[in-house]
């Protein structure tokens, strides 16, 4: 135990030494000082336990360095005795005690006496030392454990502002289900996803469930989960919020058990899916629009294949790659702006480059910025490639001299191209147009209600181009005339659809020329073929026919209501289409469905079993 000091104050030399002796015994450290003044230095410099005070002492006495010492604010406590070897009044006793004086003893000292009262008091500072200690030890602990509890309830809340500002990014809440009581607690998430607002809406389980979608009600309420789930459990449902406005949800959760394996309890989260869902639903469509346009360029590449016409194996690989060639670099141009549509300026100059000249410009083209749409950008390609492989062979390309002018105009009703020919062959009026110059004029003016003017004039071909605004604007209206081309010895003898009228409806021009071709080699009537659904319609009111063949999709608008207006009067129909039978609406169940590109011995079986015992119908007012 470390040891204390104990001053002792007296004037006289031996009565210091006499308390030396007494309190030696004690073990303790013994500072001895002459005068109150040398008593004062020590205190202010020195920790001290016990002072013993001589009473009479010259100068100042004992009382008065009693009052100086208690004056101090470090000795309030001190003990303080007083030894006295004159008899004292009572009046000195009590104004001792007031000073602040513990204790009295007279001379002669008694050694135990003196011994006793001090070690009493030394034993008392001992302890109020150990209970300071352990006061402030106490409050260095509690300062330190206030300080960690501070500083986990900060993090708590940091971590809660990060989950909260988490759960708000991904659309997400949480909540917890007291399932004795029903009891619901929701954080703010799930008061944003149900679109309610947490002042009005206290929720309920009756409540929430009311905002399940009807048909998602069954499988996602929660005495469902609590039955057909184990101790985890993962839903997808729908909600309608009080807007009318329908939200995929998904759910996933604990089930907590009681000791007696009672659901006791549910705590999971809620995370707004409606984004993904609509962009797995969007996948799935351009899926399918990817499918169909795939086989729609399969079904028009066929069509090339099928309806050129040559003289020879070359002649005939060089038209259709040439043809080919055109459709892929309008893909490309339609690709590269996902299928909006192509620029004008870039088709044309796509279809011009081979024919440019390094020594002089054979090509001169000029024309504002025009964006047609992806229908109509394909077809006026195919065009102007025809026109071009046409001046190639017989016009102002064909020469070294001859010179190319392709200008195109926007007015208020039309895009009008000017193709104008000089310096190259004499040229003259056919007597009939050949198939490339005959797709040109079937796919402006049969495709587009526009117009073809060719002027064949000595110095070169004049062509005039229209093509309506609304082909700029709006969802292109596509092929409705074809040009029928001549059955084939082997084909002619096999004319198994006689004496049958079908209409086609068909947007692709290519390919309802090709579907013309087959049904003429059957021997079949064609009417049409149309190449809108309000075409369609009119010749459905108008024509006579026994069956019909129809796109599924024409030019972005469903063949549905030409569809119904044939299931009405009983006539039978097939669809020729680019997507898959499962694009079909259940109606049409039992329609038959041909995917693109069409094969003739399919199509024909196909009609065949649709007309064998069917009469020729009047699609109009009447039935025949």
């Amino acid at each position: 135990m470390d040891k204390v000091n104990i001053l002792l104050v007296d004037d006289q030399p031996a009565k210091l030494l006499s308390y030396e002796v007494i309190l030696g015994q004690l073990g303790e450290n013994l500072i001895k000082t002459n005068s109150p003044q040398e008593a004062l230095g020590v205190l202010l410099k020195t920790e001290v336990a016990v002072v013993l005070i001589d009473v009479v002492m010259p100068g100042v006495d004992g009382f008065e360095l009693a009052a100086m010492i208690r004056e101090h604010p470090r000795f309030q406590k001190l003990a303080m005795i007083f030894v006295s070897a004159v008899q004292i009044a009572e009046t000195d006793h009590l104004r001792g005690y007031e000073i602040g004086a513990v204790d009295y003893v007279t001379v002669p000292v008694v050694p135990e006496v003196l011994r006793a009262k001090v070690k009493v008091f030394l034993e008392l500072y001992r302890k109020t030392r150990q209970l300071e200690e352990m006061n402030v030890e106490l409050e260095r602990r509690v300062a330190a454990r206030t300080a960690e509890l501070a500083a986990q309830t900060e993090r708590l809340q940091r971590s809660e502002e990060r989950r909260s500002i988490a759960l708000s990014a991904g659309d997400m809440g949480s909540w917890e289900v007291d399932l004795a009581t029903g009891h619901i607690e929701w954080d703010d998430g799930p008061y944003r996803i149900f679109g309610v607002d947490p002042a009005r809406f206290e929720p309920t389980i009756k409540r929430i469930e009311a905002m399940i979608h009807p048909d998602d009600r069954e499988k996602s309420s929660v005495a469902a989960l609590v039955e057909t789930s184990g101790p985890r459990f993962q839903t997808e449902f729908r909600i309608v919020r009080p807007s009318g406005e329908v939200r995929w949800c998904y759910g996933a959760g604990i089930i907590s058990r009681d000791t007696a394996a009672r659901p006791a309890r549910m705590n999971g989260v809620t995370v707004d899916i409606t984004e993904r869902k609509r962009a797995e639903e969007r996948q799935v469509l351009l899926a399918r629009e990817v499918d169909h346009r795939a086989k729609n360029t399969l079904a028009v590449v066929l069509s090339v294949l099928r309806l050129t016409r040559a003289k020879s194996t070359p002649e005939f690989i060089t038209t259709v790659e040439g043809r080919i060639h055109a459709l892929a670099a309008t893909h490309n141009l339609l690709s590269a702006t996902r299928w909006e549509g192509a620029d004008l300026c870039k088709i044309v100059e796509e279809e011009m480059a081979p024919y440019q000249a390094s020594h002089r410009k054979r090509v001169v083209t000029s024309g504002p910025a025009v964006v047609l749409l992806p229908a109509t950008a394909q077809a006026v390609a195919l065009a102007v490639h025809e026109l071009a492989t046409n001046a190639a062979k017989y016009g102002a390309l064909s020469t070294d001299t001859g010179t190319l002018e392709l200008a195109w105009s926007v007015g208020s009703d039309a895009v009008v191209l000017d193709w104008r020919e000089t310096g190259g062959p004499a040229t003259a009026t056919p007597q009939a147009l050949g198939f490339g110059l005959t797709i040109v004029r079937s796919s402006i003016e049969a495709q587009f209600r526009g117009g073809v003017v060719y002027d064949w004039r000595p110095e070169g071909l004049h062509c005039t181009l229209s093509i309506p605004s609304a082909q700029i604007v709006a969802p292109a209206p596509l092929a409705d005339v074809t040009e029928p081309t001549a059955p084939s010895a082997d084909r002619r003898a096999r004319r198994s659809l006689a004496n049958k009228r079908l209409l086609v409806v068909e947007d692709e021009l290519l390919v309802s020329m090709l579907v013309k071709s087959m049904l003429d080699d059957l021997g079949a009537a064609v009417v049409g073929p149309c190449g809108r659904l309000a075409d369609g319609l009119a010749a459905a009111k108008a024509e006579r026919f026994d069956g019909a063949i129809l796109d599924l999709n024409l030019a972005g608008e469903p063949a549905d209501p030409l569809a119904d207006l044939l299931l009405a009067r009983g006539v039978p129909f097939v669809f020729i289409t680019g997507y898959q039978r499962d694009s079909l609406d259940r109606r049409y169940a039992n329609v038959p469905v041909l995917q693109k590109p069409i094969d003739s011995a399919a199509l024909e079986r196909v009609l065949l079993s649709l007309l064998d015992t069917k009469p020729a119908r009047q699609a109009g007012a009447s039935t025949a």
